[in-house]
């Protein structure tokens, strides 16, 4: 018997013969997507176990490019509401506007933080580390949580690009991206 979550669909892909099969609401692909790009935080990190330049302390203009998804426009038609997304630009401001940013394992993190309390650093640990693959990693858990939450579990985060200039990005596409067990009320929020 199908879940709750789930409903009957003909399965249209090559080789199959229109047999239905559930399809669960959640983890459902974005009907709908918009895009928001947060621009030039000056911030510094260092790789430790780099065993070239990059393991120095090091800086950047990084800039953060967010993709939400969802399957229902809210009322006023967005897929998600831009100038609600201020808790969103404040954690940025706070992470990497004038930052040093270092790995939560790096060797020399107390002596930075002699440095931060002698007023000559804001430090900053990251949970998957300072690259642009964990910092985009990082920054699509906090925004979805964010955003779900925001918008009732109506829109989610698909992806985030973390540059650290013009050259060099990473992109971390959300595992959990889609609509995760929710039922439609008809009410859009």
């Amino acid at each position: 018997m199908p879940s709750p979550h789930t409903h009957a669909v003909s399965d249209p892909s090559p080789g199959h013969h229109g047999d239905s099969h559930p399809i669960r609401f959640h983890g459902a692909a974005a009907a709908y997507v918009s895009t928001k790009r947060y621009t030039d935080f000056s911030c510094c990190h260092r790789q430790p176990s780099h065993i070239g330049h990059c393991a120095f302390v090091h800086g950047y203009s990084r800039s953060f490019f967010f993709t939400f998804g969802a399957i229902e426009l809210d009322r006023c038609g967005f897929v998600v509401d831009f100038g609600g997304l201020k808790e969103l630009k404040a954690y940025l401001d706070d992470m990497f506007d004038h930052t040093l940013l270092l790995n939560e394992d790096d060797p020399l993190l107390d002596k930075f933080r002699e440095l931060e309390a002698a007023g000559a650093a804001k430090i900053r640990t990251m949970p998957y580390g300072v690259g642009m693959e964990g910092t985009a990693r990082h920054l699509c858990e906090y925004a979805d949580k964010l955003v779900r939450e925001m918008t009732k579990g109506r829109c989610w985060v698909e992806s985030v690009e973390s540059r650290e200039n013009e050259k060099n990005s990473a992109i971390y596409t959300n595992p959990q991206a889609g609509m995760w067990g929710i039922q439609h009320t008809g009410v859009l929020r």
